[in-house]
């Protein structure tokens, strides 16, 4: 065959269909047969006094302070890892001296002397970021590793908003990680660890995504049992496109800078993903090629089918978030009209972390929670901190009966 402009461009489009239509089809994988029949699995088998919770801060005082104050009185065992010197109530707070040092850096520095220093006598540790608003939570099964579900919540931006509904939908697919030995992720915001697992593992490895990084590090080592429990515990969207684009970079350049340590079978994997992840908004782009460019992909019509199909499967993740999200029917038609704008956001840092990744943490702004109350069409003011994790908070008053497209 003669390597005409014409072949070459027909051999690029379909190396790019083929990339992606992998991860594409390695998700609708997991969420239709490896997620299929899941269950929860008893959340009291470990009760509330068998766990230690960790809030993870700098010096956020407020923010903090409506996490603690969310979670349920029969935890007994609260701490606050801090960089600088607060007051919480409710909790006992431990300052990392500034003298401490080990292999790892920022956050994880942070755990690391905590895992080192904070006395622990409770069979798990949770962790939580400063903004984790814990719901139904009143226990937890017995699995080395438990990941809680997220739905971040409005702080301001609503184009943040939409990026976080639309990620709802894709992480659909953590419903299926408990058949597979390594986890793609984990969200660091709401997951508890066998505490005498952590010690063993420690988190003292330069990275900056320090709970991926923890969770495949115990996988090598261990027959690690993960578990999944969808209690939405809520966090904040980030407050701006700008802290959205540097989240997503960062999280994106982490698991870049630690995919050797996943095995030879799962590498292949995983580079699909972060090439669809970060391209995903040139999808419409293979779709116009098959239909405006006939002459240069060869079998056109199956192209063009391919193509369409894998476009439609990002209206599939909006779709996803909307009922995560318990959005009323008459907000769907919405959302998936704005599914590319979606798509183009929330692809924007993983693209820049795919030309120029970050090395080191940088920490999502947030906002302090009487902001949350004011900007939020489903909370009062007090809302957040008369919370106490004993039920799933705002899931539906906006939602269902006339609040805004992006109340939750």
């Amino acid at each position: 065959m003669e390597l005409t402009p014409v072949v070459v461009v027909g051999v690029l489009l379909w190396a790019a269909l083929a990339v992606y239509g992998l991860s594409t089809l390695w998700w609708l994988f997991e969420a239709l047969v490896l997620a299929r029949g899941w269950r929860a699995d008893d959340t009291t088998a470990w009760g509330l006094n068998d766990v230690q919770v960790r809030v993870l801060t700098i010096d956020a005082e407020p923010v903090v302070q409506a996490t603690v104050d969310a979670l349920p009185d029969a935890v007994g065992d609260v701490r606050v890892v801090a960089e600088r010197d607060i007051d919480v109530d409710g909790a006992s707070v431990h300052v990392v001296p500034a003298s401490f040092e080990c292999r790892a850096t920022n956050k994880g520095r942070a755990v690391e002397w905590a895992r080192r220093h904070v006395a622990c006598d409770r069979e798990y540790v949770l962790y939580l970021d400063e903004d984790t608003i814990v719901t139904d939570f009143d226990g937890l099964p017995d699995a080395d590793f438990v990941q809680f579900t997220e739905k971040p919540i409005y702080t301001g931006s609503r184009l943040a908003y939409l990026c976080e509904v639309f990620r709802a939908g894709y992480q659909y697919e953590q419903f299926g990680f408990h058949r597979l030995a390594y986890p793609p992720y984990a969200w660091g915001g709401g997951f508890a660890i066998r505490h005498a697992i952590e010690d063993e593992i420690t988190w003292d490895v330069p990275t900056i995504t320090e709970d991926t990084n923890l969770v495949w590090r115990a996988a090598d080592r261990y027959d690690l049992t993960y578990r999944i429990v969808d209690a939405r515990f809520r966090n904040q969207a980030p407050p701006s496109l700008r802290s959205l684009v540097n989240q997503r970079r960062r999280w994106l350049s982490g698991t870049l800078a630690d995919d050797h340590m996943l095995p030879i079978a799962y590498r292949p994997l995983h580079v699909t993903r972060v090439v669809a992840w970060a391209f995903s908004p040139l999808v419409p782009v293979l779709v116009a090629a098959a239909y405006l460019l006939p002459g240069t992909a060869p079998g056109v019509e199956l192209y063009g089918a391919v193509s369409t199909a894998l476009l439609a499967v990002l209206f599939v993740y909006m779709l996803g978030g909307v009922v995560a999200y318990d959005k009323h029917p008459l907000l769907w038609p919405v959302f998936l009209l704005l599914t590319p704008l979606a798509v183009v956001l929330h692809a924007a840092g993983a693209l820049w972390a795919v030309v120029s990744p970050v090395e080191r943490f940088e920490v999502t702004e947030k906002v302090t929670p009487d902001r949350i109350e004011r900007v939020h069409g489903g909370l009062e003011a007090g809302d957040l901190s008369a919370h106490d994790g004993t039920e799933r908070l705002v899931r539906d008053r906006g939602d269902r009966f006339g609040g805004t497209v992006f109340d939750d």
